[in-house]
Order: structure tokens, then sequence, then C-alpha cells
């Protein structure tokens, strides 16, 4: 490895020194007591995702304010600059995203950043275009319709045209393809050799941070760990492991396990099912299951699958890799999303408003229409997330465009860090697109959705979240008298909400002194039981209780998939009643996700499954006119499920269970699954309630982990309660308070 350490500045004076550099975000502690040289040449920098890379990088250029350290660039202390006069002094910067502007062209880029003579060097656009040849193919092209590697050679390019004495990369090969990915290396470490010029690399793909650079710099938790010789990092895969989480190098193949001779005669043909994460598996124990031996990551290596373990958290390990924590996800900057291509006065009347209340924004474009933007974040950014990339969103086919945009934002927000709030304005498309994203924000993150069809049926927009609807009245087409007044007031909601959050040292001390939370399902039928379980509980746990309509039981869930739960008391769970006979607060076929994700701990039961439930009584569906009926309240009809429902329900919720990795108990109560249940009541029948607790006892696959329990009482009696207090008690042991 070439030694790239040259220059022309005196001896003994670094390009670049970081002195005890302490940074925060709110009362977040990112960089603590970072310290770091370049003398000259290229230094990486390496480390897990959070580890405050980025941090680095934006503190050097000037967009972060460190409270305390020194940032000393060629002997002068910059620490205190604004970013114009960091980038004046002679360092350039290269973000991690680009950072490009999509309404301007290749050309009109860079001869608007073209500054010459700033450092002393001889980067003009005629040798950006020799050194970019595909730049100069592109130069009519809007930045935001080029492909990923051709941005990143237009960022670098807007970087060296200030003619930097230092180049601070972030992420430099983030999302590209490998031949491009070897472009910027070789183009890394020609800039070090042949120009008067040191660059400070932040990457992420481990071989090209020590293919360029003579030391690397490995950062943990906000601290540089260590600076050691590339060519030692490189070889030593245990602390790649260890520090970085890197697994098999691509030069490392797993061997193949060795055949012996006898059993190269016939072997029996052999069947494979393919399991694809978060897929349906059949309970079939026939075929053996195949799995890839190595995944790819963005480390340019290869990792080993473990084995699956065998213990309460199986299944949690199958979540996504790379979570943003809870704690990184909360800020305080407003996101504006919406088609602004259709709807881009109305959305900048309330990113105005909002910035007139000093609240932070940042604009998204959910357009489908490939027209230029010039929002913060642009659809081909947000399209580029979407699995088949963004040829799979803009096409001819509105409909399918819209849902691909959809999933392309799910997908994008999950990734973002420090949002506040959310806010978007528009119709039912828009409204689609923009409450894809709010439902995969925490609950507790504002979310506001001005909508025409705020005044109907919004469940399929608003899901198990916590958005706000709010109805236009009129329809979001111009800036007028009404619209003003309705998304004026949402911009005041969403600055309020914001304004009002907790500061991120507040809500972890919270956190940390809040008791573990249980989430329990209750219906009408089924609240004496609840309420004397959360009060048993209330000591120890802060019992969440969520109404069994269809709605309630994916919300449970939700927060069961999204860590904020430690446990399961499903009492009642008469959505799967309305799912598999037709009522009108049915579960999806989800339910009981959560558990078989998570392998939290669950005790369930059967409550309420005596029962599918209708609007008013004219309502019901002609076929069911002969069944037995109680009327609720004049807009809510109960009709008793019969035994051949029962069974076909127990079979089902059978199934489910037996994909629970974790703690299980199963409570059947004999006497009743309901109020109405209960001896001599409306609904009694003991012969379907039979059926469907023979269903579960034979559907469901008893272990030593997975156990089902009848107990001789309705299940509103303290006997029954005593029960489920007994078995969670059992499985899910109190813990002691967080200090």
């Amino acid at each position: 490895m070439a030694d790239r350490r040259h220059g022309s500045v005196a001896a003994g004076k670094a390009v670049l020194q970081v002195q005890d550099l302490q940074v925060y975000y709110g009362e977040s502690h990112a960089l603590q007591g970072v310290s770091l040289g370049l003398d000259r040449g290229i230094l990486s920098v390496v480390g897990r995702n959070g580890m405050g890379k980025t941090t680095l990088c934006n503190t050097i250029v000037g967009l972060m304010r460190a409270r305390s350290g020194a940032i000393r660039f060629e002997g002068r202390d910059i620490s205190k600059l604004e970013p114009h006069e960091i980038a004046r002094a002679g360092i350039g910067f290269v973000p991690q995203g680009r950072r490009l502007w999509p309404s301007l062209t290749v050309d009109e880029t860079l001869r608007l950043c073209f500054r010459a003579g700033a450092g002393g060097g001889s980067w003009d656009v005629e040798r950006i275009y020799a050194t970019f040849p595909r730049l100069a193919e592109r130069k009519s092209n809007g930045g935001g319709q080029l492909s990923g590697g051709e941005q990143q050679m237009l960022a670098i390019s807007r970087a060296l045209l200030a003619n930097p004495k230092l180049l601070v990369m972030d992420e430099p090969t983030e999302g590209l393809a490998p031949v491009i990915v070897a472009q910027v290396r070789d183009l890394l470490i020609r800039l070090a050799s042949e120009e008067d010029l040191s660059v400070l690399v932040v990457e992420q793909n481990i071989g090209v941070a020590t293919a360029v650079s003579d030391r690397v710099a490995i950062m943990v938790n906000g601290r540089v760990n260590r600076i050691m010789e590339a060519g030692e990092l490189a070889r030593d895969r245990e602390l790649q492991q260890r520090l970085l989480g890197v697994g098999r190098h691509s030069d490392q193949q797993p061997q193949a396990p060795a055949v012996s001779d006898d059993a190269e005669g016939e072997r029996p043909a052999r069947i494979y099912r393919v399991a694809r994460q978060g897929g349906d598996t059949t309970d079939g124990e026939a075929e053996p299951l195949y799995r890839a031996e190595s995944l790819p990551n963005r480390w340019g290596v290869r990792t080993g699958v473990r084995p699956l373990p065998q213990s309460p958290g199986a299944e949690a390990e199958k979540r996504e890799m790379f979570v943003i924590p809870p704690a990184e996800r909360f800020g305080r900057t407003a996101l504006v999303v919406g088609t602004f291509d259709t709807k881009g006065a109305e959305l900048n009347y309330i990113r105005d408003r909002l910035r007139a209340l000093n609240i932070e924004v940042r604009t998204v474009d959910l357009s489908t229409s490939a027209k230029i933007s010039r929002a913060d974040v642009t659809p081909m950014q947000v399209a580029s997330m979407h699995p088949g990339g963004s040829s799979a969103v803009f096409s001819s086919d509105r409909g399918a465009a819209v849902g691909a945009m959809a999933e392309a934002f799910a997908r994008w927000i999950v990734r973002e860090r420090s949002v506040g709030g959310i806010i978007s304005a528009g119709g039912s498309g828009g409204t689609t697109l923009a409450t894809a994203g709010m439902r995969r924000l925490p609950v507790g993150v504002p979310k506001i959705m001005v909508s025409t069809v705020a005044s109907g049926e919004v469940g399929a927009y608003v899901g198990p979240s916590d958005i706000m609807m709010l109805h236009s009245v009129v329809d979001v087409q111009g800036v007028n008298s009404i619209t003003e007044q309705v998304l004026g007031n949402a911009a005041h909601a969403l600055a309020g909400m914001i304004s009002a959050l907790p500061a991120a040292g507040v809500r972890e001390a919270r956190r940390r002194l809040a008791r573990p939370a249980i989430g329990i399902t209750m219906f009408g039928v089924t609240t004496p039981a609840v309420q004397a379980i959360a009060k048993r509980f209330e000591g120890d746990y802060d019992c969440l209780v969520f109404h069994a309509t269809g709605v309630g039981g994916r919300s449970m869930e939700n927060l069961g998939d999204s860590g904020l739960l430690s446990g399961f008391i499903d009492l009642t769970t008469t959505e799967v009643a309305d799912m598999m006979v037709g009522g009108v607060f049915p579960a999806d076929r989800d339910r009981f996700g959560a558990p078989i994700r998570t392998g939290l701990p669950y005790v369930g039961s059967v409550g309420a499954i005596d029962m599918v439930n209708f609007g008013p009584r004219e309502t019901v569906p002609e076929k069911f006119r002969n069944r037995r009926f109680v009327i609720h309240n004049p807009n809510v009809t109960l009709m008793r499920t019969t035994r051949d429902e029962n069974r076909a329900i127990g079979e089902w919720m059978g199934g489910r269970f037996n994909q629970m990795e974790g703690q299980v108990r199963l409570l059947l109560p004999e006497k009743g699954v309901s109020a109405l249940d209960a001896p001599g009541h409306a609904f009694c029948d003991p012969e379907a309630d039979n059926a469907l607790f023979e269903s579960l006892e034979r559907t469901v696959r008893q272990t030593g982990r997975r156990t089902i329990e009848r107990v001789d009482a309705n299940i509103n009696e303290p006997k029954f309660v005593e029960a489920v207090v007994a078995a969670f008690s059992g499985i899910n042991p109190r813990k002691e308070r967080r200090a």
C-alpha cells in the first residue's frame, strides 16, 4: 500500500487536527471527546451505523456546532466559523446522500460552484468534464434525472471546483454499483497522490476504506476507539467482527461440507420450500427448510448466517437489521410531505406557516409525474427506496405508480432521524401516499393529514397508528379563504405538538422510570375480567387496554412490533370471529403476528368469540336471518357463533399459535367466553364453546413452552382472573423498575 502522507505544509503542521470534540443533539451526547489528526493524504473513518461518523463530518464543515473542543485546519481554529467561511478557508464537503440541486442541470451546477483559485488549485469545469466524461454527456440533464453514480460524480465535482486543500467525504460509495465504487476508489487515490489535496473519508465499505488510506480511525459509540494501520485492519478479521460487525470476507468462501464416498451413491430426491423473511410458512414438518448460507451487506463482504436459536426471542432476530433507536427517531424537524407537482402552493403555505413559528421544516415530494422538483427531498430520492428501484414507481399506470411510491415512502421514512412531526394535505391519492409513511412512525410522533376524505371512512388510512385526520372542507386546490384557515390551523397544531415534545434527556429519564407495558384486549362483555387483571398488575406494569374492534388488535400488535410492550394478555380475540364469519370488526390475517415475530410472553384466551358484530339490525346480511341475536345498542347487533364456525375459528387460531416460539399460555373458560355466554344468558351454548375448545386442543401442538389449560369458570369470574394473573406472572417474572 503506497504511502500517501505527502504534501507541502511545514513539518509538524497537520492539515486537520480534531481535539476533544464534544457534540450534542439536544441532550443526546453524539461525539464524546473525539480526537484525530491528518497530516497529509487520506484518513478513513469507519464504524457501525449510528456511531457519530456523519456528525463528525458535519461538525468539521460547520453544519453542527460543538459544545467544546477544537478543530484546527492548517493550524487555524475553525470550530467557531460559519460553514461558508470554512469552505472559503479551503475545506470541501461531499455530503451523504449527495444533496444536489434537482432543478439545475449538470452544467449549471458546475458553473455555479466554480470559484477559481480558492485553494490555489487548477480545477475548473472543463477539467471536471475531462475527469468525468459521463457528466459531459449528461450536462443538460437535471440533478434529479441522474443515476446514483452520476449524482456522486457531480457531488464530488461540486466540491473539487472550490479547489479545496481538504476534502471531507461522507459515504462516497453508498448505494453505488461495484464498477462505480472502483472508480471512486481510484479517484481518491489519484487525488491524494497527484494533487495538493488531503481527504477525510467516512466509508462503510471496508474494502475501499483500507485501500485508499494508510491509516483508519474506528469509531464506537461517539468515540474514536483506535487509529490503526489500514493493512492491519484489513487482515484482522476478528477485530472487524468485534468492532464493526463484519463477518467473513468475500474472498473467504465457506467450505462445503465433506461428503463421504458412501454418500456418492443414490440419494433420495429432496423437496425444499424457500422461506422469506416476513412470509407465511406452513405448519407442516415434512419438507426440509432451505436457507441461504451467506448474505451480502453494505461492507462488500459475506457474512455467515447463524442457525436460528431455539429461544424465546428466536423470531425477534428476524426483524430488520438496521433499526434506528427510538431515541434517535424523535427530533424537532417537521416533514411537510405530499405531491408538490399538484399541491405545491398548499404544501408550501403549510411550510411557510411552520417556519414563521420557528419550526425547522423539511419538504418531501411524493409526486409520480417525474417533473423536476424543488423540494428538499425529491421524488427520485424517495422512489429509489422501492425494492424494484425508481423505475417501478415512475410508470404510466397512475394507480400502480401511487401504490409503488407509497411503498417507497414507507421504506424511506423509517431511516429518517430527528423527525419531530409530519403533515400533509391532499385528496385520496395524496392521502394514500402520505399516510403510508405516517403509519411507519412510532406512536407519539405528531402526524396530521389534511384530506378531502377525512369526513368519511378513514380506517384504511389511519390503521393502527395515531394519525390525526383533518377534513379540508373544500378541495385542496389552491390557497383561498377556506384553505388558508384549515391549512393554517393544521400547521399551528403541528407546531404546538412539536414545541411540547419533551427534550431527549427528559424522554430518556421517563423511559428509565417507566413501568414495562403489557397489552390487554377488551370488549364490553369482558370488561370485568380486564379491569380486575389491570388492577392486579398496576403496581408492576403499565397496562395498555385495547378495544377489540379490529383496529384495536392491530394497534396492540403494532406496539409489540415497535418494542414498546413486554408481553401480551390477549384476553379478547373476538376480532377473529368477525374475520372468519363476516362481521364489521374483523382482524386481518396477520392477527397474532407480533407475538409470532417478537417471541414476547403471551397469555391468550377466547374472549367474546361467542359473537359476531354487525351494525344496526337491518344491516345484518339476509343469510343470517334465522340466527340468534342480541341488540347491544341501536348501532351494534351481536350474532351468536355456531358450533361449526367455532370449530373453524379454533383451527385457524391454533395454526397461528403453533407459530409462536415464545412462552405461550392459552386459557379456556368452560363456563362462558363472555358475559352473554354465562349460564342462563342469551348466548350460553356449551356445545358451541366445547367445539371451539376441542378444536384448539386438537390443533395446537403443546410443548413445554406452549400449553392449553381449561378453567372451570366464566371469563369474568375471579377464578379465571386468578388463572390469567398466575399464567402471566409465571412466564414474565416481575422486573424491578429501571433506575
